[in-house]
């Protein structure tokens, strides 16, 4: 095979990845950080650490049984050789966990909050716990023997599973015990404190009672992970089927993947080891050891739980997204029309846009509404409003991707109930994800079609927009919205190779024109400037294009919060690259572009990272901005993310982080943009018109009119 030429400046995805998360658990260990907080982030960190063993490791794990010697573009290693790195550079990162969960916890318990084991139990509380096994646990567990007339039962991904080592007689056999999914995670002890043992502890303390006929040894409790990188495209078609049947085959299949982690609270005996190895096919690099729990949601409830004053001292500061001071109180659509508006999450709230789509699904003046969706909330006031306006005679489209790992159940269901209320929806493309975020009301004014346009840097969450950082627009130009009237005609059709003239989209144009902006500011040498902010970098393309802009002394800024394969500071390669990371309350999530400088500057939101999968494998929307004050906007808030000395960290040019020097005023971007939010005045309401009285017959004549 052909050996594949590495450049001197780029770096492994997975390793770059795990330094992302490394950088999560930083802020766990940030004593400046409130406790709850941190403990969230050790949290935050263990999910992501799921995700990414269910989804990058297993596909790593099919890449090397398909073909071992294929090798990695950006490092040169092939599948096999980045699982050895992976598991060599994850067990360091369990050992920092467990040291950084234990230090939080024990912090917390001078405050009443106590995760414990049984030896930390008082004499009462033991009574109530066996009571309470006894009479609420017990029988409704569901265990089992594995020999020869037992086989070794599927063990469900990240649940947990008691296990034991069964004696009886000369025969020696092995016990499991699902901790039920139906019970909660923690049994919660009387009294005023937060004092509470998670149940899988409270099962294995009592496996006698569990397994009476038998001599229990070796006690312990474990959970597998599997890969979950199911792809729709790799399963059969059958003509004319339901993408939803496809789609809910594809989560059954998930769940009957193969193991990729085993986690283990003790260490396992050298013959447990050896048959779990055989069990699951793995090797014992493949299992790890963790001294704290391998499923933390129930901290977020912990945190639900205090009392305010204690509210006061473990949490942030609570903050309420703003009202948008581009608005005033009253109609949003009416001022939409007359001016442009972005809306930054979590910072301002998203009602504005929702109130939008209020108001239009029941404005008789509007057409249709058309929107593309990704990942919903569990609960959508969006949907309800789509539904309203349907069900008010609304043409309304929605082209909802059944494919947005791990949210995949909940568009499905999504997706039947705006069925039933009478929206048309579609699915997109079996080889294309669609993952741009663009809305679109159509409407008649003095009988000509007009357009309202938005295009967003996030989903339409509307709880994870109190919690990631988006931008969102809404503009009224008139060409704007003739390119999404066409990207959403194209979209129901079929059709890839859209042209547009304001729009940039994915497959087609996307890339091809970020890189052709960039070509611009590499014509200018020193004069040029890029600064770029997105999720990950790892298309190779951009990547070159980034090193030739550097290498014509074009100052170039990427602010990427997550993976990123391009080094900086690579002497005559990526002298002028510096590349910034920003962990901190919020979750950094938009996409912003910046070409040039000053009025002359040339800025695009979007949904699209620089990846191969969204430049070439996805359906990606970015927009120009034209509005000089919202222009000035995006760059104002890039520099304050540049000049962040408290959670920025800057990449160095082998590939680790360094916090950046306090030098002058701390300057903590997130908090500049809430006070910024707090303190911004909103226009006043602009005084509403007398409405006129109309006669029921004229408004019977004015609806007849319109249907004709």
């Amino acid at each position: 095979m052909e050996k594949v030429k590495i450049p001197d400046y780029t770096q492994n995805r997975e390793l770059s990845w795990l330094r992302f998360n490394q950088r999560v658990l930083e802020e766990a260990r940030d004593e400046s950080v409130p406790l709850m907080e941190r403990m969230k982030f050790v949290a935050i960190f263990t999910s992501n650490l799921d995700e990414f063993f269910m989804i990058r490791v297993g596909s790593l794990y099919d890449m090397a049984a398909v073909d071992n010697r294929q090798r990695d573009r950006r490092s040169g290693m092939t599948p096999g050789e980045q699982l050895s790195a992976i598991y060599a550079a994850v067990a360091p990162l369990y050992k920092e966990r467990d040291r950084t969960y234990a230090d939080i916890k024990k912090q917390l318990n001078p405050y009443g909050i106590c995760g414990l084991g049984f030896k930390g139990l008082e004499a009462q509380e033991k009574k109530y716990v066996k009571k309470y096994f006894k009479d609420q646990v017990l029988p409704v567990l569901s265990p089992q023997i594995v020999d020869a007339n037992h086989p070794f039962p599927h063990l469900l991904n990240k649940e947990i599973y008691v296990v034991a080592q069964l004696k009886q007689g000369g025969s020696t056999m092995l016990g499991i015990v699902p901790v039920p999914q139906y019970i909660s995670d923690v049994l919660y002890l009387p009294g005023n404190d937060i004092r509470y043992i998670r149940m899988e502890k409270v099962i294995m303390e009592y496996l006698e009672l569990v397994f009476d006929r038998y001599e229990v040894t070796e006690k312990n409790y474990i959970c597998v992970t599997r890969n979950a990188d199911i792809s729709p495209e790799d399963e059969a078609y059958a003509d004319n089927e339901d993408f939803r049947h496809i789609m809910k085959e594809t989560l059954n299949k998930r769940r009957r993947m193969a193991v990729v982690r085993l986690e283990t609270a003790a260490p396992l005996g050298k013959e447990m080891e050896k048959y779990f190895c055989e069990r699951f096919h793995i090797t014992p690099e493949c299992i790890f050891r963790t001294k704290m729990p391998m499923k933390l949601g129930f901290i977020f409830a912990i945190a639900d739980k205090l009392p305010d004053s204690m509210k006061r001292a473990l949490t942030e500061e609570p903050f309420t997204p703003q009202p948008s001071a581009s608005l005033a109180e009253g109609r949003v659509m009416e001022q939409v029309k007359k001016k442009d508006v972005l809306l930054a999450y979590p910072y301002e709230s998203m009602d504005p846009f929702l109130q939008l789509i209020k108001e239009a699904a029941s404005d008789p003046d509007v057409l249709t509404i058309k929107i593309t969706i990704y990942r919903l909330a569990k609960k959508a006031r969006l949907v309800e409003y789509l539904c309203a306006a349907a069900e008010n005679g609304k043409e309304v489209t929605a082209l909802i991707e059944l494919r947005a790992r791990f949210d995949e159940q909940n568009n499905i269901d999504w997706s039947e109930r705006m069925e039933e209320a009478g929206c048309r929806v579609i699915y997109g493309f079996e080889e294309y994800k669609v993952h741009s975020k663009v809305c679109q009301i159509t409407y008649r004014s003095k009988n000509e079609i007009r357009y309202i346009t938005q295009v967003g840097t996030g989903n339409y969450n509307e709880k994870t927009a109190r919690m990631y950082t988006d931008y969102s627009l809404i503009t009224g130009d008139q060409e704007i919205g003739e390119d999404a009237a066409v990207f959403f005609k194209n979209m129901a059709i079929g059709n890839l190779e859209g042209v547009y003239s304001h729009l940039i989209v994915s497959p087609t144009s996307l890339k091809q024109k970020v890189l052709a902006l960039m070509d611009e500011e590499i014509r200018k040498g020193e004069r040029g400037r890029i600064i770029m902010k997105m999720n990950s970098v790892t298309d190779m393309d951009f990547i070159r294009k980034t090193a030739e802009a550097s290498q014509a002394g074009v100052r170039v800024d990427l602010i990427v919060r997550g993976i990123c394969c391009i080094l900086p500071g690579i002497p005559g390669e990526t002298d002028n690259l510096r590349v910034t990371s920003i962990v901190g309350r919020y979750l950094e999530h938009p996409r912003v572009f910046v070409f040039g400088e000053g009025a002359e500057a040339k800025v695009y939101i979007g949904s699209a990272d620089m990846m191969t999968r969204n430049t070439e494998k996805r359906v990606e929307v970015a927009c120009p901005i034209y509005d000089g004050a919202i222009k000035r906007r995006l760059i104002h808030d890039l520099r304050v993310m540049l000049s962040d000395n408290v959670k920025a960290r800057q990449m160095c040019s082998d590939g680790t982080y360094q916090k950046k020097s306090r030098e002058g005023a701390p300057v903590n971007a997130q908090e500049t943009f809430m006070k910024e939010a707090a303190s911004a005045r909103r226009p006043s309401a602009p005084a509403e018109k007398p409405k006129e009285r109309q006669s029921l017959a004229a408004r019977i004549l004015r609806i007849f009119r319109r249907k004709k």
